[in-house]
């Protein structure tokens, strides 16, 4: 079997992977680098998922590339207009020349002799490897073949239909239809109110509620900018505006939760109402940002659920039945459709299996080097981005921190970079502070963080900021050799 080689191999053609062939096209246009993706298209997350409402859950500006300004009128976008902003990025800066369509990685071997990496792929069915001395790893954290659905009891009695939005029919007619959307996540926010137009009507069923904060889907100060300013520079000044805004509130909710909580409230019975049982629906028992709030564009949920087009339940499911859902309260929901809104299966590293020098590595037993590269493994860096904020924000300084270190590497002659733990009485944490159920399910998958610098995560973008883009690169604890 032949193999290609590249200096740089990435791995996904979403969002964060073709923001890195243009960072590596941008910052070291003589390096070579393909791009191999499992799918046929452009996009990830936005191609893949398909499902009525589809759009972001962060605005565009930050969740927007900071070398290109996203052209929209709309801060927060609908997913097929995200979806366009990725492949027109690709197509304007030929990115898209060097992508692989159809190329699902499935391990990544690292010989020290060779300083290189052979990456193996299936393509077509049949076996495919490629040769490089540095790896991205742009490949998501969750699993694209299918998303996480609890085993119901009973679910095999239902009549209806049962879909999982990861997995959304195009051909499904749900005009006039009763819906039950059970979640209470981003996905279950946005799918309700956009079926609520013309759904008979739609119930969300939660296990417990969520946090959900208004915003407008337009922002006047950025549209405003855009037409006094030039267009780089109305976004830069819109992109700091919205950056600090969310590590303020972020901050205010980690310092003063029962303040934040009872603001959050206020907005919410605001929209709805003062006779609605917020307490009840839309209360949590964690804190702001122990799990990721959610964003609702214009109050839509709301707005449906005060016309009377789509309800809160708040409930735990005792059995599906023929004709809809049975609740533990005794209750029963019909329904015509039963969308499953229950989360990601998550996955690291795409599933791909690491060696180094013939040995397997368990990563998940392994540190994060500033959430980014792996203890003990050289030339591997993945994309990951913020769980509090939009994840482009890191996934730029992740790209211009990997393409210093390759700079570096050809300055000093250095054939690999290693990250290295030299203190063995570090303590170790999960690699994400989220109590959410679909983190929970699957954190022991992920590799740990420790409790200091280098090996601990900011999720702060300001400090990110001034450690990857401007720290020096001298570390006792990153190894070039």
């Amino acid at each position: 079997m032949s193999t290609e080689h590249f200096d740089v191999v990435i791995v996904g053609a979403g969002l964060s992977g073709i923001g890195a062939g243009y960072h590596l096209h941008n910052r070291l246009p003589r390096k070579t680098y393909a791009i191999l993706e499992a799918r046929d298209a452009i996009g990830g997350t936005w191609d893949l998922f398909r499902y009525p409402g589809i759009r972001s859950d962060s605005d565009m500006h930050t969740l927007g590339y900071n070398f290109k300004p996203w052209p929209g009128a709309k801060s927060i976008a609908d997913g097929p207009s995200i979806r366009d902003y990725v492949r027109d990025t690709a197509r304007e800066y030929c990115i898209d020349r060097h992508i692989r369509f159809h190329h699902r990685v499935t391990g990544m071997s690292w010989s020290s002799k060779d300083a290189r990496w052979t990456v193996a792929a299936e393509h077509d069915g049949k076996p495919v490897a490629f040769t490089c001395s540095f790896v991205m790893m742009c490949s998501g954290y969750y699993r694209y073949e299918h998303g996480y659905t609890p085993d119901f009891e009973g679910r095999e009695s239902f009549k209806g239909e049962i879909i999982h939005p990861q997995l959304w029919p195009e051909s499904l007619d749900y005009k006039d239809k009763q819906v039950v959307v059970i979640g209470s996540g981003a996905t279950a926010m946005t799918i309700v109110p956009e079926m609520a137009k013309t759904a008979g009507h739609v119930t969300m069923l939660q296990r417990s509620p969520t946090y959900v904060v208004s915003r407008p889907s337009h922002d006047k100060i950025a549209n405003r900018l855009k037409k006094l300013l030039p267009r780089k520079m109305a976004y830069g000044l819109t992109r700091w505006k919205n950056i600090g805004l969310q590590m303020l509130f972020f901050k205010r909710a980690r310092s003063q939760p029962d303040k934040v909580r009872a603001m959050i409230a206020k907005l919410a019975q605001k929209e709805l109402g003062a006779d609605y049982p917020v307490a009840t629906h839309f209360n949590p028992k964690y804190n702001p940002w122990d799990q990721r709030m959610c964003l609702v564009p214009d109050a839509d949920l709301f707005r449906e659920i005060k016309a009377g087009h789509a309800s809160v339940v708040t409930d735990t499911i005792d059995t599906f039945t023929d004709t809809g859902i049975k609740l533990s309260s005794g209750n029963e929901l019909k329904a015509d459709i039963i969308v499953t809104a229950t989360g990601l299966d998550l996955q690291f590293l795409g599933g791909a299996e690491v060696k180094v020098d013939g040995e397997p590595i368990d990563l998940s037993k392994r540190l994060t080097y500033k959430g980014m590269m792996y203890e003990g493994v050289p030339n591997l860096v993945s994309i990951f981005g913020y769980t509090n904020a939009s994840w482009t924000l890191k996934c730029d300084l992740t790209c211009e921190f990997t393409c210093r270190i390759i700079k570096r590497m050809d300055k000093t002659g250095a054939h690999a970079v290693t990250p290295r733990n030299v203190s063995p009485d570090i303590e170790t944490t999960p690699w994400l502070d989220f109590s959410s159920g679909y983190v929970q399910r699957t954190i022991d998958r992920f590799p740990k963080q420790g409790n200091r610098k280098p090996w601990k995560l900011n999720q702060n973008y300001a400090a990110d900021l001034l450690m990857l883009r401007y720290g020096k690169l001298d570390d006792p604890e990153l190894v070039f050799s």
